[in-house]
């Protein structure tokens, strides 16, 4: 049985990872529906090809995106109501590992509409549920018996509204007692404090990273400038920004390497999802024990391989290991 009762049911029980095994966490899942549709007329019906329907969130796409590449995840997640529970059913049939902790609100669902004739992909998200005091900290107690011997836990997504804009700051304390390392993947407020308790790993994409410094991002200059301010102020270990088709910046305190993303052997169709799976591949390997350059390498070739592929269907492992041989790499020695 896939699915974990939450702490306070009676069947509940201590749940412990084994090492090596990544947790994750997802605080405002949904279930992905993938339509096709041939063109968006802006008058009468459009009639669409249900192209697949999914568990999704930022935490469960990165649980799945670990299993793909050969590792060991579990998705601790929220569920409820009747979308939950399809949610749940979902990711049973799936064979994806997760312990979902039940809320009285209904779980949302997302829909990414591919118009195939035009190639354009338009990803479709409502807020989801509002969660109180006492879920918030029963999804707290979840991920405190579940962590268990595993090193690393993701925290990726949104935070579903009622819960404090310092809920991932709670999330850090949490793990780094457990003696586990936190990989934070979030934006806003959230983002702010969340890196504000120090974590070990942040990934932002462009528009993230130009929030907390106050400026575009454009180039890996800027990333640069993104990736210090967090190291400087000890927020994280390792800074890992994105530029969408430019690569990323992986940053220690060794230095900063700018890693070129790979031309694309076809077009690109979608980019829902190309940042959870960058997240598992950065995970995947850390959990592995490889250092944060090599693991944020196949990190953006997993992501470019995902963007080949329609809605929020799975990257193709075979495609990303050879997109991985094509990455330059340039290392810059921190002074």
């Amino acid at each position: 049985m896939n699915t974990a009762p939450a702490p306070d049911s009676p069947a509940a029980g201590t749940v412990l990872t084994a090492a090596g095994t990544v947790l994750t966490l997802t605080l405002n899942p949904a279930v992905d529906m993938c339509w096709d549709v041939g063109h968006l007329a802006d008058i009468g019906k459009n009639r669409a090809r249900v192209r697949s329907v999914t568990g999704g969130g930022g935490g469960i796409n990165v649980a799945r995106g670990v299993t793909r590449l050969g590792g060991r995840a579990v998705a601790v997640h929220t569920a409820g109501r009747e979308v939950g529970r399809r949610l749940c059913r979902l990711l049973d049939e799936e064979g994806l590992d997760h312990i979902a902790v039940e809320i009285a609100g209904e779980t949302r669902e997302a829909l990414v509409l591919l118009e195939t004739e035009s190639g354009r992909s338009h990803h479709i998200v409502p807020p989801g549920p509002h969660l109180d005091d006492h879920e918030g900290r029963r999804c707290l107690d979840v991920l405190g018996k579940a962590i268990g011997a595993c090193r690393y836990v993701v925290a990726s997504g949104s935070l579903p509204s009622g819960l404090p804009d310092d809920f991932y700051a709670a999330v850090a304390r949490q793990v780094r007692a457990a003696g586990a390392r936190l990989v934070l993947d979030t934006s806003g407020p959230a983002l702010r404090h969340g890196i504000a308790e120090g974590v070990y790993l942040i990934r932002c994409n462009r528009t993230e990273a130009a929030d907390l410094i106050g400026r575009d991002v454009t180039g890996f200059d800027d990333a640069r400038a993104v990736n210090e301010q967090l190291l400087t102020t000890g927020a994280v270990e390792v800074a890992v920004t994105t530029i969408d088709d430019l690569g990323a910046l992986c940053s220690t305190r060794h230095g900063h390497t700018e890693l070129r993303a790979p031309p694309l052997p076809g077009q690109l169709v979608s980019d829902a999802g190309a940042g959870d799976s960058m997240v598992a591949a950065l995970t995947t390997r850390l959990s592995a024990e490889d250092d944060p350059v090599s693991a944020c390498a196949l990190g953006v070739a997993v992501a470019a391989a995902s963007v080949l592929t329609p809605g929020t269907e799975p990257f193709d492992r075979e495609v990303a290991e050879s997109l991985r041989r094509n990455i330059r790499t340039t290392f810059h020695a921190a002074p």
